[in-house]
């Protein structure tokens, strides 16, 4: 395999993982009520309470949130559908990547920007919105994690630029 179709190879890989972790993550945003519901069963199977009482009475405080959203005021949750409809939109948009890394290395570096983004975002919204520290940390570690693939991507497909740039000609004899 020449050095243009292993970068395009990897490049396309890091793409679809980052594509797939996307649409997962915007997925999950539908059924938040069942979600939050298993979560806690789980926690509760699991003998987290005892060990995480934290993270325990977080995940009780948003369901039972959720639980009262969901049966008083359904249409807020609306607004967690379109969060799942915009993670899916963004995910179609890694398209022009995949099919022609470097005429859309913008879509890339969009992403990455996206992820810079949650940093500030989860700092400030998260104290508004009464969020603990901890939990702005662990959605602040989205956007970290990821910008990794992203900027894998990024560098792979400025290698792949060069590999295709054309050569210079030589200069003519004088």
């Amino acid at each position: 395999m020449n050095d243009r179709a292993a970068l395009l190879k990897g490049i396309r890989v890091w793409l679809a993982l980052f594509v797939v972790c996307l649409v997962l993550s915007g997925a999950t945003a539908f059924p938040l009520v069942h979600e939050l519901r298993w979560a806690e069963d789980l926690l509760t199977s699991l003998s987290v309470p005892h060990y995480l009482p934290a993270l325990a009475d977080w995940i009780e405080r948003v369901r039972q949130g959720l639980d009262t959203a969901d049966t008083d005021y359904p249409f807020l949750l609306y607004g967690t559908d379109w969060l799942a409809f915009a993670h899916l939109v963004i995910a179609v948009a890694f398209y022009g990547p995949y099919r022609d890394p470097v005429r859309n290395i913008w879509v890339v570096e969009f992403g990455m920007i996206a992820c810079a983004g949650i940093i500030p975002l989860a700092l400030v919204c998260g104290p508004i919105r009464g969020i603990p520290f901890w939990w702005t940390v662990i959605d602040m570690s989205f956007g970290v994690i990821g910008i990794v693939p992203l900027y894998v991507v990024r560098k792979k497909i400025k290698r792949l630029e060069a590999v295709l740039a054309p050569t210079p000609a030589p200069a003519p004899a004088t």
